[in-house]
């Protein structure tokens, strides 16, 4: 897996109870690198397929980077799971997200056509491909459609993005990181959403 042995991606192996996964997510608060938690009830598969929630929150499209960088090296498909919002704003951050992954098929298209002309059997130089779909709740209950739609998307990995603060909801019933990582059937990675802690493997 393209996590082991990364020094750029932290990860937790751990068991599915709630309170041994709290506790990693407490420590991890001011990780400045994608984390992915893997527990004892998750599938390790080959990564093909990357499911990407995105909501209405400013900090989803931090997620456009780590997305970027994982499909280039595997050659996964990424999948966009756009909030079902009465607003704008989860569209216009699956804007963002695709802007950005179009900008890098850019690159990495002029890179290949100034190679020679020789085709580019490399994954990392070959287009990454993704695909938008539309989710069937909104932004605040996102995060546990994707967690529980596994066999819909058959994915092998899902990116989420950490709580930027803790309510008293969060307090009292669990962050929806939590639920979503103990609903998961896969890997879970998570992306820091405070700009300033935000880091990004090369």
């Amino acid at each position: 897996m393209i996590w082991d042995d990364n020094e750029d991606i932290v990860r937790i192996e751990c068991t599915n109870s709630a309170r041994v996964i709290q506790q990693h997510l407490n420590e991890l608060r001011e990780e400045r690198r994608p984390y992915v938690f893997i527990t004892n009830t998750m599938n390790i598969k080959p990564l093909r397929r990357i499911l990407v929630p995105v909501s209405m929150l400013e900090e989803e499209t931090y997620k456009a980077e780590i997305c970027t960088y994982l499909a280039r090296k595997t050659g996964a498909h990424i999948i966009l799971l756009q909030a079902n919002d009465y607003g704008s704003h989860a569209r216009q951050n699956v804007n963002r997200i695709v802007t950005h992954i179009n900008a890098v098929n850019e690159k990495l298209q002029h890179l290949s056509s100034n190679s020679n002309n020789a085709p580019t059997t490399d994954v990392a130089g070959t287009p990454i491909s993704y695909e938008i779909v539309p989710a069937r709740k909104n932004s605040f209950k996102l995060m546990q459609e994707a967690a529980e739609r596994q066999r819909d998307f058959q994915h092998d990995l899902l990116v989420i993005t950490a709580s930027r603060d803790y309510g008293l909801d969060d307090l009292l019933f669990g962050p929806p990181e939590r639920k979503a990582i103990q609903h998961a059937l896969v890997p879970v990675m998570l992306v820091n959403p405070r700009e300033d802690l935000f880091s990004l493997c090369d």
